[in-house]
């Protein structure tokens, strides 16, 4: 099974790459987190901000791996716990397909993706900025790693 974090935005900070690659960079080969960033659309004095979300989102869909399991990164999504996101992590290695995770950009997905997705996750009732995203999700999937080898990582 190969992770592939397919997220809108580029050259982001130093800080950005770094704590994600800490976090992904944990991960086993057999599970390993792929980074794939997909262009903004144009923003700006007289863009039109959903023109620009619908782009990204051909452009997400287009990347994707051939026949994955799809998951939005969606504030309206389900909430898990760790524990919980380390038995869907252990369903996603069973079921032996690529997982693709989506994640907007500073105006959301696009709804094709949301209706491309077998399923929402949401990490937080809260808005998260973009750049923050990849990095929670990174940590988050190595943690449900460790739940699921019994490694001390995850003290809660």
């Amino acid at each position: 099974m190969r992770i592939h974090l397919i997220a809108v935005g580029n050259r982001m900070p130093e800080w950005v790459n770094t704590a994600y690659g800490e976090f992904a960079g944990r991960l086993p080969p057999e599970s390993r987190l792929h980074l794939l960033e997909i262009p903004p659309g144009r923003r700006g004095k007289g863009a039109d901000p959903a023109r620009a979300v619908a782009e990204e989102g051909e452009r997400m869909l287009a990347a994707l791996p051939k026949n994955p399991y799809v998951i939005a990164l969606e504030v309206e999504g389900k909430a898990w716990s760790s524990e919980t996101l380390a038995q869907q992590f252990a369903s996603w290695q069973q079921d032996g397909r690529d997982v693709a995770l989506l994640v907007g950009g500073p105006d959301g997905l696009a709804a094709a993706c949301r209706a491309r997705a077998d399923i929402q996750w949401s990490l937080s009732p809260l808005t998260l900025p973009h750049r923050l995203v990849r990095i929670v999700v990174a940590e988050q999937l190595y943690r449900a790693w460790t739940l699921l080898h019994g490694h001390p990582y995850h003290r809660a």
